[in-house]
């Protein structure tokens, strides 16, 4: 419990010094059901510390956000994040760099959301869950999308369009693999070009015992995580 309050009073503490801060989150339950899911109640607990004006807080679930079309490997190249992928719209793109080809074939995408305030903001935090030791899908189906900041500085060889920004990811997992994910999506985020805090970067999981499939292990699982952060 001591190690999980350090970690979430240096994420708290590295946030503080930031001016504009995104948070996405990523998990996700029925909407019919009022159990939030625990990361998206660590990103709310961590923003009312930070104070409502510092933090912006997106649902990654509640948007429409199409799937990658997998421009990045056509036989033609790296069609990720071309120029004339640019979404032509100043109100959703009024910083130029959204670059992306299902936000143009597909009028009700709604990727937009997230990278306006990405552009307007220097810090960004993903928070997730860890499912079957990978990132949930709708995470993983955003940082398929935003490809195209990777492109534009490695295969385009154009500037690193986010090279100011500071990026972290937090991830809750039950009992498989989470800081693995973890550190895995921190290699991502680095390839993407982003300044990436080691305080931002952490993995909650109730236990250690992979094999630990009991209804009792899952029914601990929140209250614990409840007393550690949520107090």
């Amino acid at each position: 419990m001591k190690e999980a309050n350090t970690q979430l009073n240096n994420t708290i503490t590295f946030l503080k010094k930031k001016k504009k801060v995104l948070f996405l989150t990523t998990s996700n339950r029925w909407a019919g059901d009022k159990d939030k899911p625990k990361s998206t109640l660590l990103a709310e607990k961590i923003a009312k510390k930070l104070g409502k004006n510092k933090v912006k807080i997106i649902d990654i679930a509640k948007l429409k956000i199409y799937p990658c079309e997998g421009n990045v490997s056509t036989s033609k190249g790296n069609r990720c994040g071309l120029p004339d992928a640019k979404l032509k719209d100043k109100r959703k793109n009024p910083s130029g760099n959204h670059c992306c080809w299902a936000s143009i074939n597909n009028k009700d995408d709604e990727l937009w959301r997230v990278s306006k305030e990405l552009f307007e903001s220097d810090c960004v935090l993903f928070f997730g869950s860890v499912r079957w030791g990978q990132t949930n899908s709708i995470y993983q189906k955003l940082i398929e999308r935003l490809t195209w900041i990777e492109n534009k500085h490695s295969t385009l060889k154009e500037k690193n369009i986010v090279k100011n920004i500071t990026a972290g990811i937090i991830l809750v997992g039950q009992n498989w693999h989470g800081q693995e994910v973890v550190n895995t999506e921190t290699e991502v985020l680095k390839f993407f070009g982003f300044k990436v805090a080691k305080e931002l970067c952490w993995n909650w999981q109730y236990t250690n015992n992979s094999n630990d499939e009991t209804q009792e292990s899952y029914q601990k699982a929140f209250p614990i995580f409840s007393k550690m952060f949520l107090k």
